[in-house]
C-alpha cells in the first residue's frame, strides 16, 4: 500500500524560528515553504517537516535520523557548532569517542533546541 510512496519526518517544534535556525543553519537542511505554524525543510530526497506544538520534546525516543557514510565528520561538525552529543549505554553497542558501534554499523545522536532526540548513522541497523 505505502511501499512505493516517499517518507517525511514530522518533528514537534516550541518555537519555529528557534527551529527554522537550527535545521536550517546548524544542519544545513533548506527550508522550502514556511507557514504560521510550520516549515518543511528538503533533506536530500525527503523532506523534514517542524510543526509549532506545546508537546515538543515530550517523545523520548529518536524523533528522525539520516543515513550517510560521514558520521565522524558530521559528528565533529555538529560539535563545533556547539550540539552536544549524546552517549548511550546500549546492550552490544560501544562507544568510541561520541560514535556508536554496532559491528560495520556507526551511529550519533543529538538532541535539537526541543528536546528532540535526532541521529545520524551508516544504515538503519
Amino acid at each position: 500500500m505505502l511501499g512505493g510512496a516517499d517518507s517525511a519526518a514530522t518533528i514537534p517544534v516550541k518555537d519555529l524560528e528557534q527551529a527554522k535556525k537550527f535545521y536550517g543553519e546548524t544542519l544545513g537542511l533548506k527550508a522550502e515553504k514556511e507557514t504560521p505554524n510550520g516549515i518543511v525543510f528538503a533533506s536530500g530526497n525527503t523532506k523534514v517537516f517542524v510543526y509549532k506544538t506545546e508537546l515538543a520534546g515530550t517523545n523520548k525516543a529518536t524523533t528522525a535520523g539520516w543515513i550517510t557514510d560521514e558520521v565522524e565528520s558530521i559528528a565533529s561538525d555538529l560539535k563545533s557548532k556547539g550540539v552536544t552529543l549524546e552517549h548511550y549505554d546500549l546492550p552490544g553497542v560501544s562507544l568510541d569517542g561520541d560514535i556508536h558501534k554496532m559491528g560495520d554499523l556507526k551511529a550519533i545522536w543529538f538532541k535539537d533546541p526541543d528536546g528532540n532526540i535526532l541521529s545520524v548513522s551508516t544504515s538503519m541497523g
